[in-house]
């Protein structure tokens, strides 16, 4: 096992995977982004995200079943385009509240 995790790490192109991650940040940030909307009911952008959100997964996809290590930046990026779009909505609702309660 060690000697494939070693093949593969030797294989690993450093450019493609900082493409994997940033690409997997915008992926699970529109993951989220589509969720909102969903929840909104807002059917058109959570429509048009659900379908982005595809063409992006199946990059990935593509990418990892060549070289299983590309599941590292995928998760990294995953994690942060999670994270972000949280704090960020988050703060845009505590901005909301507080707007509604200076009125």
């Amino acid at each position: 096992m060690l000697e494939k995790i070693l093949f593969e790490w030797n294989a690993v192109n450093i450019p493609l995977a900082a493409v994997i991650f940033f690409a997997y940040i915008f992926v699970d940030g529109l993951y989220a982004y589509y969720t909102i909307k969903v929840v909104e009911l807002n059917e058109y952008h959570s429509a048009t995200s659900g379908a982005v959100i595809h063409l992006v997964l199946a990059f990935g996809v593509l990418n990892y079943v060549n070289n299983f290590l590309y599941v590292i930046p995928l998760a990294l990026g995953s994690w942060v385009g999670t994270f972000f779009m949280i704090r960020s909505q988050r703060k845009k609702s505590a901005s909301r509240k507080e707007d509604r309660l200076a009125v």
